[in-house]
């Protein structure tokens, strides 16, 4: 006998590390509160749930494998044609799927770092090869990165607000990096976190893909929609691109209650977005305390924070998790940490407050 794995699976699997989830917290202690995966801290509208009830008594047949009406609602809600349109298991599930149809070996996929976490995962399975360019002041280095172009780039991902650090590009920057892509090369513009933000010059991608065609542009029901356990993202790029991402969906990957809870998240988005607001407001009370506590927190418009933290990323995460609060560290560069309601907040920012250290400013 030998523990050995089968000749069959693929070399890539040796060494490879998974996507890892947020924790979720454990405490002797009793109450916990969950900081570490960016969610909602709000349950789905009334309205949403009613039509998430209703669905699942038709569970026993499959979902629309086109998802057509989600489709539709999401071509209606944006002002674009449905051709344009691609959904997926969350953003994450179309990211693999444009992965599936642009990586193969030679092929290069091009990314900031550190940002999503599951890029480098998804760009190894997909058999093609890893770029990574280093943040600068947290952020994306887009003429480092225009730098970093070569004639086997095939993809290039964006990510705007960027996770985990919630820093972002703005419209002048980011027009003067796609003048420097060429034509053939596709960029993933991943605006997970575009409903929180509130900088004015943070372009929409939505406005940006029409004069664009290597362009496109990841949104997701899972954030802000508050719909992060039925996972249900959408890409809206030109129609060749949306076409490739639809042919590589794993089929029946949105299920029935995930594209009847999204339209109904559609349809009540005016009161959705009301909650949003408040988790801005607790984005900003969380970020200006921790400022005047001493901490270093680069400017976010996601719903996190950011603590550049080194080789002491572990230990904060470990007080954090004795105290019954989980928040995301990425050893051994920092901590980021999800804005809850406000008593969960308020744990995080009194333990924060408590510790006997601080971050430093990026360099």
């Amino acid at each position: 006998m030998t523990d050995a794995p089968p000749r069959s699976f693929r070399s890539v699997l040796d060494g490879f590390s998974a996507y890892r989830p947020g924790r979720t917290p454990v405490s002797a202690a009793g109450k916990t509160y969950k900081l570490s995966s960016n969610e909602s801290p709000f349950a789905p509208l009334p309205s949403v749930i009613d039509v998430i009830a209703a669905e699942a008594r038709a569970v026993n047949r499959y979902p629309d494998n086109a998802a057509q009406a989600l489709t539709e609602a999401i071509a209606a809600r944006f002002g674009v044609p449905a051709a344009h349109v691609a959904v997926g298991c969350g953003s994450v599930g179309v990211t693999q799927q444009l992965l599936e149809a642009c990586g193969e070996p030679g092929a290069e996929v091009l990314y900031a770092w550190r940002s999503f976490e599951a890029y480098p995962t998804l760009t190894a399975l997909a058999a093609a090869e890893a770029v990574q360019v280093p943040l600068r002041a947290e952020t994306h280095h887009l003429a480092a990165m225009a730098d970093a172009i070569t004639p086997r780039t095939r993809l290039i991902f964006v990510c705007n607000p960027n996770n985990p650090t919630g820093t972002v590009v703005h419209a002048d920057e980011l027009a003067a990096f796609l003048d420097r892509v060429p034509a053939d090369c596709l960029v993933v513009l991943d605006e997970a976190y575009r409903e929180y933000v509130r900088d004015e010059a943070v372009p929409d991608g939505v406005d940006l893909y029409r004069d664009r065609p290597n362009l496109a542009v990841l949104r997701t029901f899972s954030k802000a929609y508050g719909l992060a356990g039925l996972r249900t993202g959408f890409m809206i790029a030109q129609e060749p691109v949306a076409a490739a991402a639809r042919m590589t969906m794993l089929p029946f990957t949105v299920n029935r209650i995930a594209q009847a809870a999204a339209i109904a998240s559609l349809a009540a988005e005016d009161e959705l977005l009301e909650r949003v607001e408040l988790t801005v407001k607790e984005r900003i009370r969380v970020r200006e305390a921790l400022l005047a506590d001493g901490w270093a927190v680069p400017p976010t418009e996601a719903n996190f924070v950011w603590l550049r933290l080194g080789e002491r990323t572990a230990e904060f995460a470990a007080a954090c998790e004795a105290e019954g609060i989980a928040i995301r560290p990425f050893v051994p560069e920092g901590a980021r940490v999800t804005v809850g309601d406000r008593e969960a907040n308020d744990a995080f920012l009194a333990l924060a407050r408590a510790l006997p250290f601080r971050n430093a400013s990026p360099d």
